[in-house]
């Protein structure tokens, strides 16, 4: 028996399925006669538990296996199969899978064929010998369509992971809702997405993209806390090429719609880009590795490392004394955190903040920097959003934030302003105040208005700030300032260059000298920029018991 059946997205490309069957005796009893197998006398042979049992495992093994044809197809477009991606992410013999044997109720129209497990392999395993629960959608099934038994198993495991407290890992490769079941796909995918929010902020969930996420199976990713694409072979769209030719005339492939690039550069969807299915998968172990099961509990720990005492002179070489001299903050993140080891979150998209995980003296932190090597480290749009979402990730999972000012403001222009610059820069400023997990500031170098007030200033509730003494805290710089204050003197000025460099000195003199802000309580020490690793560790030790609890209200209205 064979069957064609379309998924809805990607231009609805059809996919070839011989469902696994096992032919039945007449009479439900193992043979022709209801005996078992006939013998040479033509009697029926007897029915065993060993019969039935082989039975069974020859059932059972065709489904794990899945259709040769099927197989060697998905290997062809350069992916794994389902089960061979659980492998690359799951500890070795964990995987414990539910609803093998799930198939449609072959209700739809044109829907012939009923193969076990409907398009998804679910269940749960361990990585790294902790507990987490994963769906993988088979393209060879179906196209990974979604109907209303695959569905059914999706929310059986998501279920399941937010009683048992643990992480949620999908593995995306479908093409979109199974047209051929009618709105019950889409009442599939509705109960997927109420269980995302659900979970969100109780237990980590991680959306992985190995293949087309077209149609509504892209809020799945979109809802998710992290998001891992793969270069070539993941697409991820609402609506595919032909409909927007169809509708505005414009050619666009599938990669230039939705691919990887799009998503890791341009739209910030993808958290993670990575260029192949092994690396993918081991970068969402690493990122488990940093991770707490649950928001309850403690993220993992890897002990002690003497950060407490550990001084490193290099750090007062990677930053210039000059304001406007540009450097890559994530050299100085290397030399914050243990091993020099990080994992940073939207690594190409608004690249003028860094954010990363990492760990200081064996616990997780997030961290937090402003990027002068990009934009000159201006905080615009992209950069509010990337590090608001960021930081109330590390608030929901109780994970310490440090926070890296060196800040010249918010980016200027009509296209920021028509673009929302207020609402979006409100976002940061929302997740800081929010956030009751323990909190360090440093301030590397300069720190202007309203900027400095966002990142994680003293008057927004940051526990400990600490300034190197290049730090300038001040509404503006020394030479804007000038111009605002003393605008009609240097117009009425013999020589307004030379006034206004004495104007600038004195200005920086009285209100931008290293120790200002400390003189005022809004910084807590000046310190040796090679101490900052031990400062910060040391910080971190205070704060580890900081309870904070939110006022009673349903929910805040953040400035979405």
């Amino acid at each position: 028996m064979t069957g064609r059946t379309a998924g809805a997205g990607r231009g609805g490309a059809e996919v070839d399925f011989v469902p696994v069957e096992v032919p039945r005796p007449a009479n439900g009893n193992g043979g022709a006669n209801g005996n078992g197998g006939a013998t040479a006398a033509g009697a029926a042979s007897p029915r065993t538990m060993d019969s039935v049992r082989e039975e069974h495992a020859r059932l059972r093994a065709g489904i794990v296996a899945g259709r040769p044809e099927g197989v060697r197809r998905q290997h062809a477009l350069g992916k794994r199969t389902a089960r061979e991606r659980l492998d690359l992410l799951l500890d070795e013999g964990s995987f414990v899978e539910v609803d093998l044997y799930r198939r449609h109720l072959g209700t739809g129209m044109r829907l012939s064929g009923r193969p076990h497990t409907d398009g998804v392999v679910a269940g749960s395993g361990t990585v790294d010998g902790r507990r987490v629960f994963v769906y993988a959608q088979d393209f060879t099934v179906f196209g990974g369509s979604l109907g209303e038994a695959h569905a059914a198993k999706i929310h059986k495991v998501m279920d399941l992971a937010l009683a048992t407290g643990s992480p949620i890992i999908s593995l995306n490769d479908s093409g979109g809702a199974r047209i051929q079941e009618g709105v019950m796909s889409l009442h599939g995918y509705g109960g997927i997405f109420r269980r995302i929010v659900a979970a969100s902020g109780v237990v980590p969930q991680i959306s992985v993209v190995l293949g087309p996420c077209a149609g509504g199976a892209a809020y799945s990713p979109a809802l998710a806390d992290f998001t891992f694409m793969v270069r070539g072979t993941a697409q991820m769209y609402l609506t595919g090429p032909d409909v927007v030719q169809a509708v505005n005339g414009e050619r666009v492939t599938h990669d230039e719609l939705g691919g990887a690039a799009v998503h890791g550069e341009r739209s910030g969807v993808a958290a993670f880009v990575c260029d192949d299915e092994e690396s993918c998968l081991e970068e969402v172990r690493f990122l488990l590795s940093l991770l707490p099961s649950n928001n309850l509990d403690r993220a993992p720990s890897t002990g002690p490392c003497g950060a407490t005492e550990d001084l490193r002179a290099e750090l007062a070489r990677i930053v210039p004394v000059e304001p406007n001299r540009p450097y890559d903050v994530r050299l100085l993140v290397e030399e914050l955190l243990d091993d020099g080891e990080f994992l940073e979150v939207h690594r190409d998209w608004a690249r003028n903040v860094v954010c990363a995980f990492g760990r200081v003296d064996g616990e997780t932190v997030g961290v937090v920097g402003n990027q002068p090597s990009v934009l000159a480290g201006v905080l615009d749009i992209p950069a509010a959003e990337k590090a608001a979402r960021f930081v109330r990730f590390c608030d929901a999972f109780g994970i310490p934030l440090v926070t890296l000012v060196d800040v010249p403001g918010f980016l200027p222009g009509t296209g920021q302003e028509y673009g929302g610059i207020v609402r979006h820069g409100a976002k940061l400023l929302y997740a800081y105040c929010e956030a009751t997990v323990p909190r360090v500031q440093v301030i590397v170098r300069k720190a202007y208005g309203g900027a400095y007030i966002v990142m994680d200033s003293r008057s927004i509730g940051t526990d400990l700030s600490f300034a190197w003494p290049t730090n300038e805290v001040a509404v503006m710089g020394a030479d804007g300032a000038v111009n605002v204050l003393f605008r009609r003197e240097l117009a009425a000025a013999a020589d307004p260059v030379a006034l206004r460099a004495e104007l600038v000195a004195e200005y920086a003199e009285a209100l931008m000298h290293p120790q200002y802000a400390a003189e005022r309580g809004l910084v807590d020490d000046v310190i040796d920029p090679a101490e900052t690793r031990a400062v910060v560790a040391r910080g971190l030790a205070v704060l580890r018991d900081k309870r904070g609890e939110p006022p009673r209200r349903k929910h805040g209205n953040i400035p979405l």
